[in-house]
């Protein structure tokens, strides 16, 4: 395969199983932290965020988590909030997972959705349709 299994998101190989694991921890415990409303925070907690995946680095020192807000309003204010609760946050998810250092916690809007959206939007289109059904 060599070449060809290089992963889209980056030059190199895809992420190890190690990293694949951590993130996922990384976000199911992040998950927690904010649909408890652990951060003291009451603009924070008053929102519903969902965390649609985590990507670490490989020396699994930072941590790039890909949330969006419940239906989907607020995109940037949801940044900003995240953004200035990093650290409070940051430790309420290496308190919960029993890792050697607490991953440098980053924040990206979760594109998944709208580009769902906008492939079920194509599909639906007269012409695409009829050559997807030819």
């Amino acid at each position: 395969m060599g070449a060809m299994a290089k992963n889209k998101f980056h030059d190199g190989p895809g992420p190890s199983q190690r990293q694949l694991r951590v993130g996922e921890l990384i976000r199911r415990s992040l998950s927690e932290v904010l649909a408890r409303g652990d951060v003291h925070d009451p603009d924070l907690n008053r929102m519903s965020i969902t965390v649609g995946e985590v990507r670490t680095s490989p020396d699994l020192k930072i941590a790039t988590a890909y949330v969006l807000p419940l239906g989907g309003d607020g995109r940037e204010e949801v940044l900003k909030l995240l953004a200035r609760n990093k650290g409070e946050l940051r430790r309420a998810v290496s308190k919960k997972l029993a890792l050697k250092f607490a991953p440098d916690l980053r924040f990206q809007l979760d594109e998944t959705f709208d580009r769902m959206d906008d492939t079920r939007r194509m599909l639906n289109q007269d012409d695409v349709r009829r050559d997807t059904e030819a």
